[in-house]
Formats: C-alpha cells, sequence, structure tokens
C-alpha cells in the first residue's frame, strides 16, 4: 500500500554557492558515508549536480514520510546506484521503523535543475 508520495526540485546553482561557501561542510551534513565517498571521485561540476539530486531525492523522501527534511538527517538516508536502479538504505537507528518498507525514488537533471521524486510502500 502506498503510505505517501513527495517531490522536489533544486537549482544547482542554489547547491554550488553552498558548495563554495562551506566546501567540506556542507556535503558531510547531506550525505552518508557511501554517498559521501562517491561524492569526493567526481568532478566539480557533477559534485554540485550530484548533490542537488540527493537534496531533492532526501527532502521527497520526508515529503512521502509527511515529515519534511527538517525533521530527518540526510546523512541516515543513503541513496547510492545498484544493479537495479537507485537502493535506499537507512543508516540510523532511529529510523529502522523505515528500513522494511519499500522505497522507489527517481532523480533527474537538467543543466540548472534536479528533481526528486519518491514513493514510500508500506507492508
Amino acid at each position: 500500500m502506498i503510505a505517501g508520495i513527495g517531490t522536489d526540485i533544486v537549482e544547482i546553482q542554489r547547491i554550488q554557492d553552498a558548495l563554495t561557501r562551506l566546501p567540506t561542510r556542507f556535503p558531510k551534513r547531506l550525505l552518508s558515508g557511501p554517498e559521501l565517498g562517491y561524492w569526493e571521485t567526481l568532478s566539480k561540476r557533477r559534485r554540485a549536480e550530484f548533490l542537488a539530486g540527493r537534496f531533492a531525492a532526501k527532502e521527497a523522501m520526508g515529503k512521502a514520510l509527511g515529515l519534511g527534511l527538517g525533521s530527518l538527517h540526510p546523512q541516515q538516508i543513503s541513496i547510492m546506484l545498484g544493479q537495479n536502479g537507485l537502493e535506499i538504505e537507512w543508516l540510523d537507528a532511529d529510523s529502522v521503523e523505515y528500513s522494511g518498507d519499500s522505497w522507489h525514488v527517481s532523480i533527474s537533471h537538467s543543466d540548472t535543475s534536479a528533481v526528486a521524486f519518491a514513493i514510500w510502500e508500506k507492508f
């Protein structure tokens, strides 16, 4: 059963501006350990795009939960590309209630924006 849906859009330039102001702090506040490791391998342009996509995806997931990103800690959610698309892993013990559920997340980019859509299924 679908328990919630969420969507979000982020301007990539906004993320680039945050990276300029907080080059190490901002990614550490948004990304999980596995995401941060992958992010560090990317080019400067791709880094801002990746962060914008992950920000939008985590915000969309928060909206699907009815919480928004302010009530979640972005580092507790890891969104990594797997064999069958994006794989969602909840890393924080406080979020274990969501880890058994099914999440479907899609991220897309244009030259200027990143958009994400999330569906939360409860069993």
